[in-house]
């Protein structure tokens, strides 16, 4: 079946004016491994997106890889392969588990934010905030994690320690930028 979706591209997001348009989004995985079983949770936007093919609208499902960053920098560094290689290799095999799962990606649609393709929009968009005085720099508190030397969201810090590396989170001030959302 999924080669018949394959040849059919049967996932495809094609412009067609007649249809409501759904997009379906879910968060893009760090390339630093392999799949867990914590990662199936895409089936739940998978299933959402397939819902709304049923009721006819046109989706667009895709994937993209949070890859511009220390989670793989530090797993490759700790595999003794450069970040790029290592990075590429593991989109590869993700991309390749994906599809054993069976999701319904437009996978010409698939992007990685270490591209320069895609980080270029961002940088571009930083740099029109802070002409607009939208952007400011600050200290702030974060959660630092010693080992993998990264700030951590409170999400990922499990009864004080870091949810990768274990290590006891430490709370520094450290410069940062932020956006003046209300303005």
């Amino acid at each position: 079946m999924q080669r018949r979706w394959e040849t059919e591209q049967a996932f495809k997001a094609v412009e067609n004016p007649d249809k409501e348009k759904f997009y379906c989004l879910c968060m893009f995985p760090y390339p630093s491994g392999r799949l867990l079983m914590g990662h199936v949770r895409y089936t739940i936007g998978d299933v959402m997106a397939r819902y709304q093919r049923i009721l006819g609208k046109n989706v667009l499902q895709h994937k993209g890889w949070d890859a511009f960053g220390l989670p793989a920098e530090n797993a490759a560094i700790q595999n003794q392969v450069p970040p790029a290689k290592w990075t590429r290799e593991n989109i590869a095999y993700m991309r390749n588990q994906l599809k054993r799962l069976g999701l319904g990606y437009d996978w010409g649609w698939e992007l990685a934010t270490c591209d320069t393709d895609y980080y270029r929009w961002e940088q571009w968009l930083f740099i029109q905030l802070f002409k607009k005085g939208l952007v400011y720099k600050k200290t702030a508190p974060v959660n630092w994690d010693p080992v993998d030397q990264t700030v951590l969201a409170n999400e990922q810090v499990i009864d004080g320690c870091g949810w990768r590396s274990g290590a006891l989170v430490e709370r520094r001030d450290i410069s940062q930028w932020f956006v003046k959302i209300t303005a």
